[in-house]
């Protein structure tokens, strides 16, 4: 996945990629630094937190005393009865000295974890066949397949509900445990035995990387339906693309679809809201209940004008709900659905040894209207529920209201 020069994650993470400095320049910081230490009489690291904020660094002035962890450590080797794993241990105090800091957002990831999280992000799953399956009337069941992905290929379609997988049934198996049975090596097959209306079929589906990309869009009767299902790098180019398809087609109407959105970067909050906002205040950023950035919408807003309503839910999450806020607050556009998740913090991800990272929360975010809505979500000007006997019988009254909400 593309990183830029200095991105922020909001609800997930912010990673700081940094220049790197000229010869001289870093010389002359260096010898700064050691001639200050030497007639200070104080520590280098101590004149580093001084002076780093002046080149966009925060560190800490002090180190921890750890002997109590390493008294720890010497009582355990010496009288634990059986084999311990030293990386293991290091690891565990890793994440206990995170967890500590008492916050949900704050966390400490392994290597194997950060694989994960950035695969997550820039939604590459691994080896899939390309289908989002869920739990229907108890049933696991395709609700959607990804364009040009093997599912499609193969001739899967939304509403076949999977009996088994390799011969295993799927009876009591999550949706979970469902897709890491389906998941595997790519070039590998899988063998689903699917029940599509009276019919039982087989077929035989040849695993691939998927990359499922965060923006989809559609054009009905008038109506442009842009669904994002995370701010990745390549989400607002694809957003903008969908608006100029909309404006081209001279749609009447937009639907963002937000819901199940859990978050992503900050900028390419910034730049989905920026589609309706014409240069405007999207979100800020506050430490210490400061103001620490103001990040602004471009002066390109494709949609601006047009009718306009964001369906929300409880896992529409920090992005989102920056989005969300924004153009609620501006009242360039209603919010249809469920009270959103509630998460107002700002995270970034900074680099640790063997590859682990912290993820650690930096700063609270605030809507142009100065509200943090941390815990409490935001409340839809029209508040619509979906059930499971909605999503059972296909139905999806939010949707619904949002197209009265439009008079279609």
């Amino acid at each position: 996945m593309a990183r830029k020069l200095r991105v922020r994650k909001v609800g997930s993470d912010e990673k700081a990629v940094k220049k790197p400095l000229s010869g001289n320049l870093l010389f002359i910081i260096v010898g700064a630094i050691v001639i200050a230490s030497f007639f200070a009489g104080t520590r280098s690291n101590q004149i580093v937190a001084l002076v780093g904020p002046i080149f966009g660094l925060r560190v800490a002035a002090d180190d921890v005393d750890l002997s109590s962890v390493q008294a720890t450590y010497k009582a355990l080797k010496g009288n634990f009865d059986g084999s311990l794993d030293d990386k293991a241990l290091v690891e565990g105090a890793n994440r206990g000295l995170v967890s500590a800091a008492n916050d949900a957002y704050t966390l400490f990831m392994n290597a194997k974890e950060v694989s994960e999280f950035d695969n997550d992000l820039s939604g590459t799953i691994g080896g899939g066949i390309g289908a989002e399956i869920s739990m229907r009337s108890g049933n696991i069941t395709i609700i959607r397949v990804l364009k040009d992905n093997p599912a499609q290929v193969a001739g899967l379609a939304a509403g076949d509900t999977v009996l088994s997988v390799n011969d295993q049934t799927t009876t009591g198996l999550s949706v979970e445990q469902a897709v890491a049975l389906i998941r595997g090596e790519a070039g590998t097959t899988v063998k689903l035995s699917i029940k599509r209306g009276t019919e039982t079929k087989e077929f035989n589906v040849t695993r691939a990387i998927v990359t499922n990309p965060s923006v989809t869009s559609a054009i009905n009767d008038g109506i442009g339906t842009l669904t994002i299902t995370r701010f990745d790098s390549e989400t607002g180019t694809l957003a903008k693309a969908a608006a100029k398809e909309f404006k081209n087609a001279g749609v009447k109407s937009v639907i963002l679809d937000l819901r199940g959105n859990g978050g992503g970067y900050v900028d390419a909050a910034q730049d989905v809201a920026g589609l309706w906002l014409d240069g405007k205040v999207v979100v800020t950023e506050r430490r210490q209940g400061d103001v620490a950035e103001t990040v602004k919408a471009g002066n390109n807003a494709l949609l601006a004008g047009l009718p306009t309503v964001v369906l929300v839910n409880g896992s529409s999450a920090s992005a989102s709900e920056i989005v969300a806020g924004a153009l609620q607050d501006y009242k360039v556009a209603k919010l249809v659905g469920e009270k959103t998740f509630g998460k107002g913090s700002v995270q970034k991800l900074i680099s640790l040894p063997e590859g682990a990272q912290l993820k650690v929360t930096v700063a609270r975010w605030y809507t142009p209207n100065g509200n943090n809505i941390t815990t409490e979500g935001i409340t839809p000007d029209v508040l619509v529920a979906l059930t499971q006997a909605d999503l059972d019988a296909g139905n999806d009254p939010q949707l619904v209201a949002a197209k009265k909400e439009l008079n279609l």
